[in-house]
């Protein structure tokens, strides 16, 4: 074993302290210079002898690493820092170099005992080292009780995703332990999202997602896709490692962030040695209950039956292939056309965010199998158009209140605290930015507003939503016909209610519903109808633009063409 040797200018050597002993006997010089004195020799011998016992302390912790007793080796190198701590020496005492390289020869060792660990030797070593303290006991009896379905569904979700989740530590060299890590972040939820406004099944917020490469904007939110947000999480992780050094820190701070971490560390007097279990009581609640969790689990599904669980069988993952695209088209409506459950495509695309392609190229996963059936649907679907915004954005101004902005928008308190997902609606501050909902056109395919024949009138039954304003909009009427057709004294309405529709469409009208390359005039000239007619009837103008899948009142031609 290589031992470091002392500096010989700054450690005493036996063979000098005979020579010491002679000059520790003198006073003054002939010109009056202060020789040193055996109290000051005592004085000067005491660091001496402290910065000599840490050194060699400092190298039998050497013995124990290579024995692979890590946590020796770090008490060991505890001891040794602790002896440089009582030494309070003069600014200009020729020992502070000596002391300050021992504190980085020691700081040095430890991040080489803890990279060490990320080498496996043979099947003794672990390198998440599972503890069985009383904090992880404690989570092992929360799984074994109240959340002990909550465990098995998620065991069950897992193999979703495993295989993949492996394959990527794999390639990334990192601890095949952390694959369980979106087990105790989310349950393997794709779509699981916190109080934080952590999403996905890594539980990244916007900002460090942004920050590893995970795309977020109105179409897609990568962060819920789980092979894109596995390789981004698997960045963090090793970069979390190369700062801290072992992985319990480093899980520490993959859940409260790692700036929270280093402010408990910087406060802590040993700065050199802090491991997880030194900063348990230190840290955020929920992180310091985070770690003992996540061993826990790897505690229960390396033993099941020892901790009297019998876990079902993981879910089969899904088999795929990709499909380029460049339109939005909704899932629901694919789906249909190709004879699958919503369901499969919308697990596979995961990331979009309101169950539609985005409107630039994106890559479409669809089931194995089932690719020629999707590329047919795809050239025959209509395009689909997202209804616009449906909320503003307000900024709180100085002195407003929940109550006084729900009244200036007209919409409620409730509406505004859920849009924004408020927790407490009394906790607004100024400058804050709110979505305030509000009424917006929307493109969906609900149907139409149509009426029916009652022997010689034309009847409306009332749904739910319906106002005598957008009854009168729908049929190109006035609110005071509808009024006075139906002697009607007030504006309420109720569901299922018959309002008989004196309009101005013509008998025989029928709805159209526009499909993609569609245009007001194409549509006139197919049902041989004037342009102008069949903008009047559907209360458009000639800049008025039309979508696929919206619905148009048409006149076939036998009955428009006078």
């Amino acid at each position: 074993m290589d031992r470091i040797q002392s500096n010989p200018s700054s450690f005493t050597n036996q063979d000098d302290s005979k020579e010491q002993d002679s000059k520790s006997k003198k006073g003054k010089n002939l010109d009056g210079s202060e020789t040193l004195t055996q109290e000051n020799a005592s004085l000067q011998d005491e660091p001496l002898s402290i910065l000599e016992d840490a050194l060699y302390v400092y190298q039998d912790s050497q013995l124990s690493w290579e024995k692979g007793d890590f946590d020796t080796a770090l008490a060991t190198l505890d001891d040794a820092y602790s002896l440089i701590l009582k030494l309070n020496l003069p600014p200009d005492s020729s020992l502070i170099q000596e002391k300050n390289d021992l504190r980085l020869l020691i700081a040095q060792r430890i991040q080489e005992i803890y990279a060490s660990q990320l080498t496996a030797v043979g099947n003794n070593h672990q390198t998440i080292p599972l503890v069985e303290n009383e904090h992880v006991e404690s989570q092992i009896k929360r799984f074994q009780n109240a959340e002990r379905k909550f465990f098995e569904q998620s065991y069950k979700r897992s193999g979703l995703f495993m295989q993949m989740i492996l394959e990527e530590l794999r390639k990334a060299g990192l601890p095949e332990e952390l694959a369980w890590l979106p087990f105790i972040e989310s349950g393997f939820k794709v779509r699981a999202y916190s109080r934080a406004r952590a999403l996905g099944p890594w539980q990244f917020i916007s900002s460090t997602g942004y920050r590893y490469g995970l795309k977020r904007d109105r179409w897609i939110d990568e962060r819920m896709d789980p092979v894109k947000s596995t390789k981004a999480a698997l960045k963090y992780l090793s970069d979390l490692h190369s700062h801290f050094g072992d992985w319990t820190t480093a899980l520490a701070a993959y859940n409260c962030g790692e700036y929270k971490v280093k402010k408990v560390i910087r406060n802590q007097r040993f700065n050199y040695l802090d491991n997880f279990w030194d900063l348990y009581l230190m840290l955020p609640r929920e992180t310091a209950s985070f770690v003992p969790r996540f061993i826990a689990t790897l505690l229960i599904v390396n033993d099941p039956e020892k901790y009297g669980f019998n876990l079902p069988t993981p879910d089969t993952p899904l088999e795929f292939v990709s499909l380029p695209i460049n339109s939005p088209i909704r899932l629901s409506s694919l789906s249909k056309a190709m004879g699958l459950k919503e369901d499969i495509l919308s697990s596979l695309n995961s990331e979009l965010r309101h169950g539609a392609t985005p409107g630039y190229e994106y890559v479409l996963r669809v089931p194995l199998g089932f690719a020629e059936k999707a590329m047919i649907a795809l050239n025959t679907l209509p395009t689909w158009i997202p209804p616009e915004a449906t909320y503003r954005i307000h900024r709180v101004r100085r002195g407003e209140s929940l109550s006084l902005i729900a009244q200036r928008y007209r919409t409620s308190i409730s509406s505004i605290a859920r849009l924004n997902r408020l927790r407490r609606v009394d906790l607004i501050k100024s400058g804050q930015r709110l979505k305030i909902p509000v009424r917006g056109r929307s493109y969906a395919s609900s149907p139409p507003p149509k009426l029916v024949k009652e022997g010689e009138k034309l009847i409306y039954i009332v749904r739910r939503g319906d106002s005598l304003y957008k009854i009168a909009s729908a049929f190109s009427t006035t609110v005071g016909k509808i009024k006075k057709d139906n002697s009607l004294e007030s504006d309420a309405l109720d569901v299922g209610q018959k309002i008989v529709i004196q309009s101005s469409i013509p008998q025989g009208a029928t709805i159209y519903t526009v499909r993609r390359g569609d245009s007001p005039s194409r549509i006139a000239n197919k049902y041989g109808m004037n342009l102008s007619i069949l903008l009047s009837l559907n209360s458009l103008n000639y800049r008025s633009k039309i979508y696929p899948g919206q619905e148009l009142w048409v006149v076939p031609k036998k009955q428009g063409s006078n």
